[in-house]
């Protein structure tokens, strides 16, 4: 038996082993990439290491010379943190109240239903009248505006996905919580939303990748520096004649970052809630 045992987590371990460098592999060579110089990105054979640390394509995207690819790249960089931003916020102050009122009243479940299969639709049928509906109110080549479609994008998904989360907190911690004279508010603001913490916070990190990851709409509605994402500022380097792989690898490490590290932090609360969250007997 202990034998086996060990045996066992041999096994565990070597799967973790070899899960983590299928994932963490594409993302070290890009960074490897991004340190390399030019000539050794197209050498044969294939150089796993640079022979010299090359920092300058960093230098070169993050520079804030006027008129410059550094200054470009920046301002997609905050047009994305900002339109990342403003759909995911947007999309939880909807989300929140539709799937609390859907998982109380399963008679209008099919609304959400109805709902979801918009995304059965491929984007491209959409394009067009959303595009109609931007130039109608001015929003296009606006983050706000893309932020909105983008908001039409996250609700729907965060509604469902908080929902099936809200299916599982009893009913009956609510119906306690308003027989002691707590009022609506009051029970979801200080009993419902702290229970729901974790699929809050998982909703919202999948809101925000979404909307960081989408290129298709950042692509038709914008078309300059006042609102152009980081997806099509990488797209626009890597559509030259002469494509510089590093520089597009320079891009993509960046690009990485800010999900990154927003990741770190909703995984905090998200165990946070899960160790908080209960009923005390």
């Amino acid at each position: 038996m202990e034998n086996r045992s060990v045996g066992q987590s041999i096994l565990i371990y070597a799967c973790a082993i070899l899960l983590a460098l299928f994932i963490l592999a594409p993302v070290v060579w890009l960074f490897v990439m991004s340190i390399s110089p030019a000539a050794q990105l197209t050498a044969k054979p294939l150089e796993w290491w640079p022979e010299t640390i090359d920092w300058s394509r960093y230098r070169f995207l993050l520079s804030s010379t006027d008129n410059s690819a550094g200054q470009a790249f920046t301002a997609a960089l905050a047009n994305s943190l900002t339109v990342a931003g403003i759909s995911t916020l947007a999309a939880l102050a909807v989300a929140v109240p539709a799937a609390w009122a859907v998982s109380r009243t399963p008679a209008v479940g099919w609304s959400l239903t109805v709902v979801i299969m918009t995304y059965m639709l491929p984007p491209v049928a959409l394009a067009v009248p959303l595009y109609m509906g931007l130039a109608e109110f001015r929003l296009l080549n606006s983050v706000y505006g893309l932020a909105l479609v983008y908001l039409s994008i996250l609700a729907p998904f965060t509604t469902w996905l908080m929902k099936s989360g809200l299916d599982g907190i009893p009913t009956e911690i609510e119906a306690a919580a308003t027989m002691d004279g707590a009022s609506l508010f009051q029970t979801l603001r200080s009993i419902t939303l702290p229970l729901a913490a974790p699929v809050i916070a998982t909703s919202a990190l999948f809101a925000f990748l979404l909307a960081w990851d989408e290129f298709f709409y950042a692509l038709l509605f914008t078309s300059d520096q006042r609102a152009k994402t980081l997806t099509v500022a990488i797209a626009d380097l890597a559509g030259g004649r002469v494509t510089d792989y590093g520089l597009i690898a320079t891009a993509g490490v960046i690009a990485a970052i800010p999900p990154v590290l927003f990741g770190s932090i909703l995984q905090r609360a998200l165990i946070s809630g899960l160790t908080s969250g209960g009923v005390k007997g």
